[in-house]
């Protein structure tokens, strides 16, 4: 039987996997919405299951995280966590004073939320820094990323509106929204093999999820939020590049892997709707949120490659990421 190059096609696109299913979900939801329940049973759920699935994919997620992190790698990872949530928590801030939980209704800000700008900035796209530290660093730089998945999850990001001065979130769903990963962490930390068993599973669940949450969105809006999205893409890499390369460098490195790490993960899309359901005075934003999130998707892993091999040729090929 003659076959059709399906996945290869969706890696060439940046995103791809999470991006098409996203969007195939959103032409349903708007051309035929009454889709999930003519066919009801299994077919329905998967349009409105995102959330199951999601719980699943953080257990398997944490499962790949390991514990056992160099010196070098606590630094090296931990300056670059550390960075871009004090980045995210600064314009939580701001913009929580000024936004407040809801989205701009009107003008060339359409949609833009606190909400969008937290969870944009707060989490790297793992598989797109490995990649490029695998290129232009050194292992050790590939393994930093063990302690910036923790950014995974909806967690911090309920932490940093919290802190904001918006809307918090009581304690057991603080605690909710990170157990499926700690669960995961412990599993995957006390046994090698599941980690290995549970970690395969993560880029599985992708499609599904995004096909999911894409259910949920209105594609009348969605060029709207686009438009956003680009700019809101352009905006991740300068707001969070610029401080993530000194702090790269004050730990001994060149700047490179800073650059690398100035990105929005696709998990970062799946938060909006999780932080809505649970509180639903975000319920508005997520709506665009969703949209905004997964634009910043494209355009980091887009803009952060080209401007990763920029930084690393101005530097000097020939300079160490940093000492071990």
């Amino acid at each position: 039987m003659a076959q059709i190059a399906i996945k290869k096609t969706l890696d060439r696109i940046p995103g791809g996997m999470m991006i098409v299913p996203l969007l195939l979900g959103a032409f349903f939801a708007t051309f035929l919405p009454e889709t999930p329940k003519f066919f009801g049973s299994f077919t329905g759920a998967l349009f409105t299951g995102a959330l199951p699935i999601l719980a699943v994919f953080y257990v398997c997620m944490g499962a790949s995280i390991t514990l056992e992190a160099t010196p070098y790698i606590l630094k090296k990872g931990g300056a670059l966590f550390g960075t871009k949530i004090v980045v995210a928590l600064i314009f939580g801030v701001i913009l929580g004073h000024f936004l407040g939980e809801q989205p701009v209704g009107s003008g060339m800000f359409l949609g833009l939320s606190t909400l969008a700008v937290v969870a944009a900035l707060n989490d790297t796209n793992g598989g797109l820094y490995m990649a490029l530290m695998g290129q232009y660093g050194k292992p050790a730089d590939v393994g930093a990323y063990t302690i910036m998945s923790l950014e995974s999850g909806p967690f911090l990001t309920m932490l940093t509106l919290g802190v904001a001065g918006l809307s918090a979130f009581p304690w057991p769903t603080l605690v909710g929204a990170i157990l499926p990963l700690a669960v995961g962490m412990l599993i995957g930390n006390l046994d090698r093999n599941m980690r290995d068993f549970l970690s395969k599973a993560v880029p599985v669940m992708i499609p599904f999820f995004a096909f999911a949450l894409g259910a949920g969105l209105d594609l009348h809006k969605v060029w709207q939020a686009g438009l956003m999205g680009v700019a809101m893409g352009v905006a991740v890499v300068v707001l969070t590049g610029i401080p993530l390369f000194f702090a790269d460098r004050l730990v001994g490195g060149n700047g490179v892997a800073g650059v690398a790490a100035a990105s929005t993960a696709g998990n970062a899309a799946t938060v909006p709707v999780i932080i809505a359901a649970s509180n639903p005075v975000y319920a508005e934003a997520a709506k665009s949120a969703t949209v905004i999130v997964a634009s910043c998707v494209v355009i980091t892993a887009i803009l952060v490659p080209l401007l990763t091999a920029w930084v690393y040729k101005r530097v000097g090929a020939d300079k160490a990421s940093g000492a071990e």
